[in-house]
């Protein structure tokens, strides 16, 4: 079980993740993000907003029977306010549903929504491995970090190591956010800015 979350987790699982930056392409536009400081800064108000949500949904959809999934998928709608962000989240949601079939065949996938949020597809992706909710809510939780710092890290050309240890020392953070019961209705209205400005540019390097 522990490869399945592994797998969930990485960059390299062709998803579609590496194509969004989470923000933080805008974030560096706009002069948010521009060093390490900066940066853990970005990452750590991601997580303890859009990412606690993610984790909050990604759990609750793990075991989850279709009407609850339809539920949570309007849950995801309600608490995602930024239109750019929910258009991001289904297009990582369908990147993960194909290859997730693929990886984890079961009949689970047939009970998700069409072009469900990614928090749910990875939700769903988790109970197909034979993983838990809390591994589930723990892939989320990691994710709405390791992208984005890997796409700062290519946008800044930030030094490898730096970006490593940074995200290393969310750890804690991480784990207490997948720890969180229930779906949480954090908010940043400066990620939904920062989407929406994304979104209108015709210069941008990624799709969110």
């Amino acid at each position: 079980m522990t490869a399945a979350l592994l797998t969930l987790a990485d960059s390299r699982l062709p998803a579609g993740g590496h194509t969004h930056s989470g923000g933080v392409e805008q974030a560096i536009a706009a002069g948010v993000v521009h060093d390490p400081a900066t940066l853990s800064a970005f990452l750590r108000r991601r997580l303890h907003t859009s990412g606690a949500v993610a984790a909050g949904l990604a759990a609750a959809a793990c075991g989850a029977d279709p009407t609850t999934l339809v539920r949570l998928d309007q849950e995801a709608d309600a608490r995602t306010p930024s239109p750019a962000l929910r258009a991001a989240s289904r297009q990582q949601g369908r990147g993960l549903v194909r290859v997730g079939r693929r990886a984890w065949p079961s009949p689970a996938w047939d009970d998700l929504p069409e072009r469900p949020h990614h928090a749910l597809a990875l939700g769903v992706a988790a109970h197909a491995g034979g993983l838990l909710p809390r591994d589930a809510a723990a892939a989320a939780a990691y994710l709405s970090v390791s992208g984005p710092a890997t796409a700062a890290q290519r946008l800044l050309a930030m030094d490898p190591l730096a970006v490593a240890a940074l995200t290393a020392r969310l750890a804690a953070e991480i784990d207490a956010v997948a720890a969180v019961d229930g779906v949480p209705a954090a908010a940043d209205p400066l990620l939904d800015l920062l989407a929406e400005v994304h979104a209108a540019r015709k210069d941008r390097f990624f799709a969110s």
